[in-house]
């Protein structure tokens, strides 16, 4: 074994854990070109079958309106500028939107809202656009409505571990501020950089630490929200208990922009760890790498955080395409395993004794490493959170986020690769085993309708059939909404759209997405 003890890393690792995580998404500032040179297609291009709803047409009118509201520098008309608003960061997804506005206020959403209601005229909301399944961009001329200025952390309960925050607040700098009161943000992704907390919350991400800490439906006590006819609603309770009548904030977690526009939220921090430890392991088997996780529960138990597993054709793509370095030899599957806790001897003894039993066990880990220090555990988690850049060099990327029983994960992505044998460049796997998280991937030189047909919706119905779930943490977007019943009963999808229709009349929030075209 290459290292027979960790290092002591101090808290503040967690907030230096992402380096890579500002290179990684450096390609939002320039979403105008794709790794197959120019704009990628129109959206409505690829799904011609998609007709525009019942919507006005954006007035002169209406833009004095909105400079009224918000002011004329946070009215953005300018083409070039309007087109970073329109292209999604995988750079699959182009809209034709004309207009975004930058709110600062609740009330300026309110007042944006009220008007494109009485108007109907449709609006995306739209954070840090980290989104991967085309649900925060324009397809048509939707008005993005950015809560980018909407940025202020209202306040933080060092007792009581309760941070409150406007929708537009960076997830990364949220963390930073938990920190200085000996906290952390209980969600962690590789765009923790770029995405905004409102955004988490509309797409319920899930992340990396979701095996410890739970979903943001456990960790979100309230939410203040604008509604599709201007409303708004208050829910913005800090409070860890209160059980008076519907939990409505729950609606508007996962609704990715469907039901509202989320301006604020009450999240419960838990204490930042004093004691993170990271071991990264080389398997030739998916049976090791189950084996594996089911040892580290055992071993390792309350101050596991984190168990991730990596593909060999996914660490091909990060050493071959952004020259990323591996410690380890070559392997079938690779490992993260960390720990976060709050006594460091005993944490260290734990994690000793995981490896020692795990590298002692007939078919489970042959290599491994421990992080040394700093440089060496973001080096390790660069590993794992670069996969989707690394992927985007290859140039076009048919990316799919699933939740499958854990035996049937890896099944998935071996039946995928021999059905698009000679078709595409290469078929990756990776994700959350904690969760039953896998993120399937795809890559071809550029977009071709052949391999994508192969692809949809043969990938969905493979999950159908064995109780998983199409969408485990990306949501349905655009490129999911025709499959929700995949993963719903007809009746469900049914309640879903009455909801919808209750608080959206006019249908004017984010068309076209989550729920399927009728």
């Amino acid at each position: 074994f290459q290292a027979s003890r960790a290092a002591s890393l101090l808290p503040q690792l967690l907030l230096r854990r992402r380096p890579a995580s500002a290179g990684a998404f450096a390609l939002l500032a320039r979403p105008a070109s794709s790794a197959s040179g120019g704009l990628p297609p129109l959206t409505t291009e690829i799904h011609p079958g998609i007709k525009r709803g019942a919507f006005s047409q954006l007035t002169d009118a209406d833009v004095s309106a909105f400079e009224a509201i918000v002011g004329g520098d946070h009215v953005i008309k300018d083409a070039d500028e309007v087109l970073s608003y329109n292209i999604d960061w995988l750079r699959i997804c182009r809209g034709q939107g004309q207009l975004v506005l930058r709110p600062k206020t609740t009330e300026e959403v309110s007042a944006i809202v009220r008007h494109c209601n009485k108007r109907r005229l449709a609006v995306v909301p739209q954070g840090g656009n980290t989104g991967l399944v085309g649900g925060s961009v324009p397809l048509f001329d939707e008005i993005v409505i950015s809560t980018s200025r909407m940025n202020s952390l209202l306040s933080i309960d060092p007792v009581s571990g309760v941070l409150v925050a406007e929708a537009g607040c960076v997830l990364e700098q949220l963390d930073r501020e938990a920190a200085s009161q000996g906290l952390m943000m209980p969600l962690d992704l590789g765009a923790k950089g770029s995405c905004q907390i409102g955004g988490n919350l509309a797409t319920n991400a899930g992340g990396l630490r979701l095996l410890r800490y739970g979903s943001l439906r456990g960790t979100t006590l309230g939410l203040e929200a604008v509604l599709p006819t201007g409303q708004v609603l208050d829910c913005l309770t800090t409070l860890r208990k209160d059980n008076t009548g519907y939990d409505i904030k729950q609606l508007l977690i996962g609704s990715e922009g469907t039901l509202g526009i989320i301006t604020k939220a009450a999240i419960l921090c838990p204490a930042r760890p004093k004691s993170v430890q990271l071991a990264f392991l080389g398997l030739d088997s998916f049976q090791a790498v189950l084996d594996t996780y089911r040892l580290a529960r055992r071993s390792l138990g309350e101050i596991l955080s984190a168990f991730e597993f990596i593909d060999s054709e996914s660490m091909r793509a990060v050493k071959q395409n952004l020259g990323l370095s591996c410690p380890l030899g070559e392997h079938s599957f690779y490992v993260l395993a960390e720990t976060s806790g709050s006594n460091e001897t005993h944490d260290r003894e734990k994690l000793d004794g995981f490896i020692e039993s795990v590298m002692s066990m007939d078919g489970c880990a042959t290599d491994g490493t421990v992080a040394q220090d700093a440089g060496q555990f973001a080096h390790l988690w660069s590993l794992r959170e670069r996969i989707v850049e690394s992927l985007l060099v290859d140039g076009y990327e048919y990316k799919y986020d699933v939740s499958l029983p854990l035996a049937d994960i890896y099944r998935l992505v071996e039946h995928m690769r021999t059905r698009l044998d000679g078709r595409v460049i290469r078929t990756a796997g990776y994700g959350h085993l904690g969760d039953g998280n896998l993120h399937l991937n795809f890559t071809t030189p550029k977009f071709d309708a052949k391999v994508l047909e192969l692809i949809e919706p043969h990938v969905f119905d493979w999950v159908r059939d064995r109780r998983g779930s199409v969408s485990a943490e990306h949501g349905l977007g655009l490129k999911k909404s025709q499959y929700i019943r995949h993963s719903k009963a007809d009746f469900a999808v049914r309640v879903m759209a009455e909801v919808k229709r209750l608080l959206d009349p006019n249908g004017i929030m984010n068309p076209y997405k989550v729920l399927p075209d009728e």
